[in-house]
């Protein structure tokens, strides 16, 4: 068994057979969880630990922030109006206004002005540091990877899928608001996602799983199966290295055998056209990146073309003695 697994989905598991031969402590019925303690076993049983799934609260999140906002907005105003106080003051009584230690000793001592100051000075430093924490810890969140679209489905299928009888209504694990857990993809996040993430990746996840399919403890709940996600990242890379081969060595060999100039031409530009879609469709390669890669690729067989087209078994150029007629 491989030392990690992906959540991949929904299967029928027929029961295993067991020996009649079982101790007393075996043969004891062991506890039914439900609700929260089956969903927190669920989570905590997976290995690779790409169930963790949280909600955001995208909006919750916002509403915290914005009446932030709005408190410390009515705080700053009223800060200006004591500075405004402060400025109509004379000049031999404001000497709180440049010294920490004459404004604390006032401060203290009741002076109103000052006393006013301390606490709302006080009062700011609380909100706005909690306002900046707030604001650290949501963008944290908004720049998280998001949960696998396949493990959300599978938790999704599995929170509903708790009852044999498919004709009646799917019955949630949990009541009330939490029913509604796994309902919006886009306000969940991931604690942790697989490594591998790319196009191809997930396209053999999602059409070849049934070769990377492992057992593991929280599958035996006969709704969930596994993929190991070492297996898979091992056959993505071998598959890749393959692949990265053949568009080199295909692309020299017939560029070798065709000796048509146009030809050559049209099958130097069908192999850099091929290769930057392989790049850009099957990798999670930026930009910049597809560029520079294929030219590249695109530069290896310039050339190989041009030393081609410039040898005497392609029709080039060839050297000529004159002699005196």
């Amino acid at each position: 068994m491989q030392a990690s697994d992906i959540e991949l989905g929904t299967r029928n598991v027929i029961p295993a057979v067991h020996s009649p031969v079982l101790s007393a402590r075996n043969a004891a019925p062991q506890p039914k969880l439900r609700g929260f303690a089956l969903l927190t076993s669920k989570i905590a049983l997976d290995r690779d630990k790409t169930t963790t799934i949280y909600r955001r609260f995208d909006e919750l999140s916002a509403t915290n922030l914005v009446f932030y906002e709005a408190e410390l907005a009515e705080l700053e105003e009223q800060l200006k109006d004591i500075d405004e106080e402060d400025s109509r003051i004379r000049e031999d009584e404001f000497d709180s206004q440049k010294d920490w230690l004459e404004f604390e000793r006032k401060a203290g001592e009741g002076m109103e002005v000052e006393r006013r100051r301390m606490e709302l000075v006080i009062k700011i430093r609380d909100r706005i540091e909690k306002y900046h924490t707030a604001l650290a810890a949501h963008q944290v969140l908004l720049n998280s990877p998001p949960p696998s679209s396949s493990t959300v489905k599978a938790m999704r299928s599995w929170f509903f899928n708790n009852t044999s009888n498919t004709s009646t209504k799917p019955v949630p694990r949990l009541w009330g608001a939490s029913s509604n857990l796994y309902s919006n993809p886009s306000d969940l996040v991931a604690l942790r996602v697989p490594a591998n993430q790319d196009r191809l990746s997930l396209f053999i996840q999602n059409n070849f799983s049934l070769l990377f399919r492992i057992t593991s403890p929280s599958s035996h709940d006969g709704h969930t199966a596994y993929i190991s996600e070492t297996s898979l990242s091992y056959f993505v890379a071998i598959l890749s290295t393959i692949l990265a081969a053949l568009l080199l060595l295909g692309a020299i060999i017939s560029l070798y055998i065709v000796k048509n100039e146009k030809a050559l031409l049209g099958m130097l530009s069908g192999w850099t056209v091929l290769f930057a879609a392989c790049v850009g469709l099957l990798t999670n390669a930026r930009r910049d990146q597809i560029f520079g890669a294929t030219a590249a690729y695109a530069a290896v067989l310039v050339v190989f073309v041009s030393g081609n087209l410039g040898s005497d078994g392609g029709g080039g150029v060839r050297n000529c003695v004159c002699t005196a007629g």
